[in-house]
């Protein structure tokens, strides 16, 4: 099965929490995602489709679309590391 096929896992609200205040702050975030990719880009807002969230992240090759349940941490001097709890992976 694709990975951007498989059934959503939703996130811990606390981590979710996070992501709505590096949203909310505009925060400049590491992000390790699964499979060994790093993204590094001003996080600005969250959103749902089709039931599952995505963490809307501007970098220099612009926006992307950053599936919450993919994250495996995200970092910010503000905010410190958080490493994502996910339901299963």
């Amino acid at each position: 099965m694709s990975i951007d096929n498989e059934e959503y896992q939703p996130i811990n609200c606390d981590d979710y929490d996070n992501l709505e205040l590096a949203c909310q702050r505009q925060l400049y975030l590491h992000v390790q995602l699964r499979g060994d990719e790093v993204f590094e880009g001003k996080a600005y807002r969250l959103i749902l489709r089709k039931k599952v969230e995505y963490l809307l992240a501007e970098s220099n090759e612009g926006t992307r679309e950053l599936r919450l349940d993919h994250i495996i941490s995200f970092s910010n001097p503000e905010i410190g590391t958080i490493v994502i709890e996910h339901s299963s992976l």
